[in-house]
């Protein structure tokens, strides 16, 4: 046991100093000696926070009444306003530091922080427009699923909601240039549900997506209204060969409203329009656009059923007793 001790007070010294060496000489994966950046932590308890505000007596610990409804969103305001501020502050700095307009020891950027609070109170705002389009939403997975008893049961249950409820925060975020927090929400959302959904797509009223695993919409992504998409769904880019070079570029599809897309379907590229009113059949490739009012489906293969040839039973010395009797 000594000598185990002994060797150990060499090996894991020079096991520490290893990995703090290779911090130093990659600098892609760490953030050492900068103090501006918002935490994950953070991000998640903001979309919570909405997710009460949003939805009012579904994610309470205590019952909520209309009674103390007011009570209940000034304290709710009053939490969300401090933590959104200062995580978007968090956010605007790293990425001016990022880009090396600042001192990651300068903590008094006056300019970040004018625009913390601008956005701060642009974003709450406009809660009470997210709760309208949010509720066609939660309309939109009631009307297109006989499964649904209610719609409070789309609201607590269905991961499509989730995911879409994530989204229309994170989208105001992005859509205000703040860097890095949209994207910690939405990546929390697809942890949770299996649906990837970048908080840059533009989606409409009435959206739907049933089921959910597996979806994917990238961030270039238009989507009209009334649109509704199975699991499996990818709104993708044709090619993203060159990396960098395409950002900022259109790289994913536009559906028009009314377009129903079944399961599996892959719908690649910018210039890759969805008429109104199409629908795209399961497990779709499709890198072309579709005109209005088009069905688009696999060629079916022909059914080739055939019966199995069974083995002829051998009869055992004892059937054989037990027949002759």
């Amino acid at each position: 046991m000594a000598e185990h001790d002994a060797d150990n007070a060499t090996w894991l010294p020079e096991l520490v100093d290893r990995i703090v060496a290779g911090y130093q000489a990659d600098d892609r994966m760490h953030h050492l000696d900068a103090i501006f950046l918002p935490t994950r932590n953070g991000a998640i308890e903001i979309i919570e926070l909405f997710r009460r505000l949003i939805f009012p007596g579904f994610f309470d610990d205590q019952k909520l009444t209309t009674a103390t409804a007011r009570f209940h969103v000034g304290d709710l305001i009053n939490t969300l306003h401090g933590l959104l501020y200062d995580q978007i502050r968090q956010a605007l700095r790293y990425d001016k530091n990022r880009l090396g307009a600042c001192d990651a020891a300068d903590d008094g950027d006056n300019d970040c922080d004018v625009r913390a609070v601008r956005i701060t109170r642009e974003l709450l705002d406009r809660i009470c427009e997210i709760r309208h389009v949010l509720a066609t939403d939660v309309q939109a997975a009631f009307d297109g699923d006989p499964a649904s008893t209610a719609t409070d049961e789309n609201i607590f249950c269905y991961p499509g909601i989730d995911a879409i409820f994530t989204y229309r925060i994170a989208h105001e975020l992005y859509r205000m240039n703040v860097p890095l927090l949209p994207r910690i929400m939405s990546e929390y959302a697809h942890g949770n549900t299996g649906i990837d959904i970048h908080p840059g797509a533009q989606i409409g009223e009435f959206f739907f997506i049933d089921h959910g695993t597996g979806v994917v919409i990238g961030e270039t992504t238009q989507i009209g209204k009334h649109v509704k998409i199975y699991q499996g769904v990818t709104l993708g880019a044709l090619s993203t060969k060159g990396g960098q070079a395409w950002r900022g570029r259109k790289r994913h599809p536009t559906i028009e409203d009314d377009v129903t897309i079944y399961g599996g379907a892959i719908i690649l590229g910018g210039n890759t329009v969805i008429g109104q009113g199409c629908t795209i059949g399961g497990s779709v490739f499709l890198t072309t656009s579709v005109p209005p009012n088009h069905t688009v489906s696999m060629k079916r293969g022909q059914l080739d059923i055939k019966e199995r040839k069974q083995r002829a039973k051998t009869t055992t010395q004892q059937e054989q007793l037990d027949f002759s009797v």
